[in-house]
């Protein structure tokens, strides 16, 4: 009897929304989905619990993916931690962090153009799955050390590379 990851591993490319379904039970991530072409799913990192919501447009052949690390900027800390997106997504070579303007939530985005198939494969799921979740775990100090520590955006930035760096 195959186990849910051989039995991933098994499977042809896939609807995106399918695919990152499958990944999610395979890795035993709770996940839901919310549309037909939207799920929504939680993933452990090494400093919090994402949120994760991917969403497939049909007509433009594109997967969104959101990653959310559940902070919330308030009015005080705003311009600051834009200037802390604008030192951190020039660190990014895919992807990038934002504040969303409905609740000032913190996300890291990511756009994925699939063919004309619309067809998502293994490899690809789990690349844009894994480095949107180590991109949010290596700049999760600098935003803390901005919102808690009030450290300055370059200051905040340096401490944590350096942090992640000294990481065994």
């Amino acid at each position: 009897m195959m186990t849910s990851q051989q039995q991933l591993r098994t499977t042809d490319d896939a609807a995106p929304v399918d695919m990152l379904a499958n990944l999610f039970e395979a890795r035993g991530w709770p996940c839901e989905f919310i549309s037909d072409d939207e799920i929504s799913g939680e993933i452990q990192g090494s400093w919090a619990t994402y949120q994760l919501r991917c969403i497939w447009r049909t007509e433009d052949h594109v997967l969104q993916l959101l990653c959310l690390p559940d902070i919330r900027v308030p009015a005080p800390k705003r311009d600051a931690m834009v200037e802390l997106l604008a030192l951190v997504n020039e660190q990014l070579w895919l992807g990038h962090f934002d504040i969303w303007s409905n609740g000032s939530v913190l996300l890291y985005r990511h756009g994925l153009m699939l063919g004309q198939d619309g067809l998502l494969g293994l490899d690809q799921a789990q690349s844009i799955v894994e480095l949107a979740i180590e991109e949010c775990d290596r700049f999760y100090p600098a935003f803390q050390f901005v919102m808690w520590g009030d450290k300055a955006p370059k200051d905040a930035l340096d401490s944590a590379l350096i942090d992640a760096a000294g990481e065994a």
